[in-house]
């Protein structure tokens, strides 16, 4: 029998969407082959302190999406930067850890889809699931990924950059009559719709930017795209592959809400593949892809189109380190395109390999 892959799946963080990223982990150690893969659990509480945890006992409340968090455990792990092997200690003194052979950031949102544990997993000379830094931080930051998109002629929304130490520059007024109503503003470098708000009213506007600026000190606030809501997921490195798009129909007067996305089943309807024409899921496919490669995107990414009725394709976000809870999008498109969940973290995997092994091959010293 070969040896198993060692994988260190690491979860929770220092993020607003610690919550989700527990259920992504709880997803995918339930679905990995385990005759293949052996998994160690290392769990990041919201203080940022990083815990080896056993797979009996890492999640309390783990059924309720509500309630779910991090069972700390009293085992502490470090990643030690520089070294050839056995990067990630035990703080306690104990006995050192195997040698991993990869690592799965499922990390959501800040410190951990915006380049930070990339770079950090970089310097320790450690294979990782998802994009490399520059792509991580560059899809994160709504603002320039924006800027990016136009340059390649991706049609994005109209939008008002606005940073927390000018916020007294912008009024209700001028956003009313540039980008008119309703309009969405939303912390520029948050996902999974943390912090963002619907406003058609001054009082909403200014409970709007109160609520973004706690997540961010730059926000975005943005005209109201009338279409339905297209999602496709994208695999690959150099050669990425889209899947058949999905479409999302929100029940009622709501936008896709966090809540709606990671907590009520009910909140919204997941049409899965969407009902397109060939014309439209081969323009959905392309533009994700073209997306994936401006933005120096590798592994994985979700790209989020509003589909316009007189056929224009407006990209709204792309999303690195997308959900993988058993009602999130990333992995349902990929199963219906052909891929079931097990084989997506296969791949999600070699990718992370092959990846690293390329990169070894650069030149470091003249």
């Amino acid at each position: 029998m070969s040896k198993k892959i060692k994988v260190g799946l690491i979860f929770g963080g220092k993020s607003a969407e610690h919550e989700v990223s527990l259920q992504s982990a709880k997803n995918i150690v339930e679905a990995i082959n385990k005759e293949k893969y052996e998994v160690t659990l290392i769990g990041i509480d919201k203080q940022g302190k990083w815990h080896l945890n056993e797979q009996s006992n890492y999640l309390l409340h783990e059924e309720d999406p509500k309630l779910i968090s991090l069972n700390k455990s009293n085992k502490h792990v470090g990643l030690v930067p520089g070294e050839e092997h056995h990067q990630i200690i035990n703080l306690d003194g104990e006995l050192d850890l195997d040698q991993l052979d990869v690592i799965f950031p499922i990390l959501h949102g800040t410190l951990g889809e915006d380049g930070s544990i990339q770079g950090m997993l970089r310097l320790a000379n450690l294979p990782y699931v998802g994009t490399n830094v520059l792509g991580s931080a560059v899809c994160m930051d709504k603002d320039i990924a924006k800027r990016l998109l136009r340059d390649v002629g991706i049609h994005v929304a109209k939008s008002i950059t606005v940073r927390k130490h000018d916020q007294q520059n912008i009024s209700f007024e001028k956003v009313k009559s540039t980008l008119g109503l309703p309009v969405f503003i939303k912390p520029a470098n948050q996902g999974s719709s943390v912090g963002v708000s619907r406003v058609n009213t001054e009082e909403e506007f200014k409970k709007g930017l109160q609520e973004a600026f706690q997540f961010d000190h730059k926000l975005l606030i943005e005209e109201n795209i009338v279409g339905r809501e297209i999602e496709c997921s994208v695999l690959g490195n150099e050669y990425p592959k889209a899947s058949l798009p999905g479409e999302i129909l929100p029940q009622g007067d709501h936008f896709y809400s966090y809540e709606t996305k990671y907590i009520d089943e009910s909140g919204a309807k997941l049409e899965i593949p969407a009902n397109l024409s060939d014309k439209e899921v081969e323009l959905i496919q392309s533009t994700s892809v073209q997306a994936f490669k401006a933005l120096e995107c590798e592994g994985l990414s979700r790209v989020d189109f509003f589909l316009k009725e007189d056929g224009t394709l407006v990209l709204n976000e792309i999303n690195t380190l997308p959900g993988f809870t058993k009602i999130s999008m990333y992995p349902k498109l990929w199963e219906v395109t052909g891929i079931s969940y097990p084989d997506l973290i296969d791949q999600l995997i070699e990718l992370a390999i092959d990846r690293h092994k390329r990169d070894a091959n650069l030149k470091s010293s003249i």
